[in-house]
């Protein structure tokens, strides 16, 4: 989330701009562009061509560089994919509008079918969890692994404030001054990193300008988790699976993660502590060795 945000005043942007150029530079990420289905896709690949593809699929209001500390550590087994979900990033908006988690979903199998995949190991975080799980239930032959990183989509068992408070209309999002940016930081992280007031004051004024789509996809994305979440499913669930969950979470309780675990068959759980809603982008070097490892024991079992 951070890195889309911060380009968002004309006094940061080029500044902003050049630094994400350099930090993509020296992580060893190459961009791409391509038009999929009437929809324009952007996205960073990481590691060997001919690796094992891995997609990582961002949350509500990121982009596909909230996976850049992580991407270069994966990318020693994986062919790491990260795309920008349409509405978001440097992607392209949808024309007819509809940002429900089912349509994001036949979108991303559409752009994994024409990057020439057969079948990846997919990731997801919040949001993009949701898409993910979604995938592995209603196209389970694209998907041969699944890493689920604080995931929405499933009711468990207790919920936190702001939970209950998304349920009752509260707008995430709408933030009008750098002391609500720093509110927002402190539900999606542990430990919020410092940001001075002119960088805080660029997220209010991105927010704002891109609230309108923002809130009607958030809207889309909530009824979806509110009407239909995937909990008589997991059962469903035929790939093996890795749950990482920040034990800190204060938007999704930690207690979901304990569900999932129960209901999909032969998952693992991994809880992080010191770590909220982002663990990618608080605990990189803890979340890439989980990966990791876990990618290697599936491995293992298969030789």
């Amino acid at each position: 989330m951070l890195d889309q945000l911060l380009g968002a005043s004309p006094l940061v942007r080029p500044a902003y701009s050049l630094m994400r150029m350099f930090a993509r530079a020296t992580a060893g990420v190459a961009t791409h562009e391509r038009m999929v289905h009437g929809v324009r896709w952007s996205w960073f690949e990481a590691g060997p061509s001919d690796g094992e593809p891995l997609v990582l699929l961002h949350g509500f209001a990121g982009s596909k560089d909230n996976w850049m500390l992580v991407a270069p550590l994966l990318a020693r087994r994986y062919r790491v994919i990260c795309p920008d979900l349409p509405g978001f990033g440097e992607s392209g908006l949808v024309r007819e509008g509809d940002y429900s988690i089912g349509e994001q979903a036949n979108r991303v199998v559409q752009f994994i079918d024409a990057l020439g995949i057969k079948s990846c190991s997919l990731g997801g975080n919040s949001m993009g969890g949701f898409i993910a799980l979604t995938i592995a239930l209603d196209a389970p032959d694209v998907v041969s692994a699944l890493f689920l990183l604080n995931n929405a989509g499933v009711d468990g068992p207790q919920h936190t404030v702001a939970q209950e408070s998304l349920k009752s209309g509260y707008d995430l999002f709408e933030v009008q001054s750098a002391e609500d940016v720093s509110g927002l930081l402190a539900l999606l992280m542990h430990q919020p990193p410092p940001l001075p007031w002119l960088a805080r004051r660029a997220i209010v004024a991105h927010l704002s300008h891109r609230h309108g789509i923002q809130r009607r996809i958030f809207d889309q994305i909530l009824k979806d988790a509110v009407e239909r979440p995937l909990n008589e499913r997991l059962g469903e669930i035929a790939v093996p699976a890795l749950i990482m969950w920040g034990r800190s979470d204060d938007l999704l309780h930690v207690s979901a993660a304990e569900f999932q675990h129960q209901q999909i068959a032969g998952a693992e759980l991994v809880v992080l502590e010191n770590a909220g809603h982002v663990p990618m982008l608080e605990r990189p070097l803890r979340t890439a060795r989980e990966m990791l490892s876990f990618g290697e024991r599936l491995a293992a079992r298969s030789a």
